[in-house]
């Protein structure tokens, strides 16, 4: 088992075959009170895991909004776009087979954004990412990021797996930023910087 932080700098996934990359958030009445709230709070927030399949600095292929499989070969799967952010555990979920990535991508960054118009992260609580050993079958928790609240962005770069040689290295990045919502232009440009 691997256990990350931002402060340990990239860690080896040797023995790591399946990683997974997890986003959950609750929804909140925000500033808004009585009626307003609590309508606010019934249609919740919509954030958006996305990872981006990188060919150098080059983004190539990108996971998540309407794609769930943009590879075509069940390597990098997306679980679908939960809209609301109700419901336990985890909202939206990436699945990456290390081992099935087409050689050509060299590295995988992971971003969370309130990407569609009038999304944001202040209309949600408890915004948590969270990285899975799934190797095997099981799934058991390496790291969780939480990004921080004073921060009026609307993306966070979450992680960046990295090809180095014949494996892989994850580095959790916890940098959040801001892009153009609905802008699939910037949100690659965001990821590219990382």
């Amino acid at each position: 088992m691997i256990t990350l932080t931002k402060e340990d700098g990239p860690a080896d996934l040797d023995g790591v075959t399946h990683l997974e990359i997890g986003a959950s958030w609750d929804p909140t009445v925000g500033s808004s009170g009585g009626i307003i709230g609590k309508l606010r709070q019934k249609a919740g927030t919509d954030l958006d895991l996305i990872a981006i399949a990188m060919q150098g600095q080059d983004p190539v292929r990108l996971a998540g909004l309407d794609s769930t499989d943009p590879l075509g070969n069940g390597s990098l799967v997306h679980s679908g776009d939960n809209q609301t952010g109700k419901g336990e555990g985890d909202d939206e979920t990436v699945t990456v087979d290390l081992a099935r990535i087409p050689t050509n991508i060299t590295s995988i960054v992971f971003v969370a954004a309130a990407y569609k118009k009038g999304s944001s992260f202040q209309k949600a609580r408890n915004i948590a990412f969270k990285v899975y050993d799934a190797t095997g079958g099981s799934t058991q928790q390496v790291a969780e990021i939480w990004p921080n609240l004073l921060s009026d962005h609307n993306s966070c770069a979450v992680a960046k797996a990295v090809r180095d040689g014949g494996s892989w290295k994850l580095q959790v990045i916890n940098e959040t930023g801001k892009i153009k919502q609905g802008d699939e232009r910037e949100l690659m440009k965001f990821a590219v910087r990382k």
